[in-house]
């Protein structure tokens, strides 16, 4: 079997949680209290979804890159 490549998003919420998140697969989500721990948590999650996708298959999302855009903020 080949290794695959995913992105991955990591975020850091209010608490400290690292919150990461794969947009290759619907509501492919984990989290961490350490950057170690969410993507150990997050690779079972795509685990799961690809042995799911291989019991029925469904077309994948594909990344295409993050942008940035400007909104004015409201004080």
């Amino acid at each position: 079997m080949n290794n695959q490549h995913f992105p991955v998003i990591v975020e850091l919420d209010e608490n400290g949680v690292f919150i990461v998140s794969c947009p290759s697969f619907p509501a492919c989500h984990s989290f961490g209290a350490t950057l170690d721990e969410a993507m150990k948590n997050i690779r079972e999650v795509i685990e799961m979804c690809l042995e799911e996708q291989a019991e029925e298959p469904y077309s994948r999302n594909i990344f295409v890159g993050v942008r940035d855009i400007e909104v004015a903020a409201h004080a």
